[in-house]
């Protein structure tokens, strides 16, 4: 199967290219055009093999998604001329991820699991397990990395280091809450469990905006709600439609990102597996099918879309 690892387009009217860990972003005039390539990172490591179909998944779902929370806060997406590809607002980006959780799960779990009662200036109760709901969504915010690792951070750090002024960080933190219900109400309709994602926001004219991707397995982690209590009453694990299954099987694999350690082999079977679940997650997540864009030669595919999409503005 093919895939788009990387791409190198000159655009009619191309002011500026940034490569992301996923993401190549091509500046047109104040628009980004954004590329969702099939490369998968993990543990803010780009793994060696591309994943087919996992950008157009990404693509599509965070399309579907910001134009179904648009009512809530404005956001980037105008236009996406080719199924990989979305066309919108160029922003000044907030330095700061907005994490929501609504379940112990994932990082949170494992700073729990050590013994920590609090995750980025939240403090967690007592006697909770792996799974478990919270009692209420908790903002669990990051530095945004350009290289390296993300870092977890509080509110009272972003304030003291004047990362966002506070009425707007007040603001991005209301969007999030509301942006989070909503996504916990559209996952519902297709039996599932938004269990926690993260939210980027920018800056244009005064205006904020919500930017990037959205309710993504890149993003987010789902669970299925039909056996959820079942298999927390009986301590059993949750089936995720995320991308935890595979840092889980890095981590299986003794590769967590760290100085010295090797990724493992990524063989043949285990991309089709990856890319199977990502297929998956989009038809579980938004209850349609998935088409497969043609793939023969996804390069001149998106670059023909494309420039017909800017000869047409």
């Amino acid at each position: 199967m093919n895939s788009l690892k990387e791409t190198h387009f000159n655009f009619k009217g191309q002011t500026g290219f940034y490569k992301g860990k996923v993401r190549d972003v091509y500046s047109i005039g104040d628009k980004l055009l954004m590329v969702a390539s099939d490369r998968i990172s993990a543990f803010d490591v780009v793994l060696p093999r591309a994943i087919p179909f996992k950008g157009q998944v990404l693509n599509q779902i965070a399309a579907k998604n910001l134009v179904a929370t648009a009512d809530i806060v404005p956001n980037w997406f105008l236009a996406s001329p080719d199924p990989s590809v979305s066309f919108g607002v160029k922003c000044e980006t907030f330095p700061v991820e907005m994490v929501v959780r609504g379940y112990l799960a994932g990082h949170a779990w494992r700073e729990y699991k050590a013994g920590r009662r609090t995750v980025c200036g939240v403090s967690l109760p007592e006697g909770l397990k792996e799974n478990d709901k919270l009692p209420t969504p908790i903002i669990t915010p990051t530095t945004k990395a350009h290289e390296g690792h993300d870092e977890d951070i509080s509110k009272e750090e972003i304030l003291a280091k004047g990362l966002v002024e506070k009425s707007k960080y007040e603001q991005l933190e209301k969007y999030t809450l509301q942006l989070f219900q909503r996504g916990t109400e559209m996952a519902a309709k297709n039996g599932l469990i938004l269990v926690d994602t993260k939210y980027e926001f920018g800056e244009k004219d005064g205006v904020i905006y919500l930017i990037d991707e959205i309710h993504t397995p890149d993003s987010s982690r789902y669970f299925y709600s039909e056996n959820y209590e079942e298999n927390q009453n009986q301590n059993l694990p949750q089936k995720q439609l995320s991308k935890e299954f595979v840092r889980e099987w890095l981590i299986a694999n003794n590769f967590q990102g760290k100085d010295g350690q090797v990724i493992p082999e990524m063989t043949d079977s285990k991309i089709e597996e990856i890319s199977n679940r990502y297929i998956e997650l989009y038809e579980s997540v938004t209850g349609e099918k998935f088409e497969k864009s043609s793939t023969e030669d996804i390069v001149n595919r998106i670059e023909k879309n494309v420039n017909t999409f800017l000869e047409g503005l």
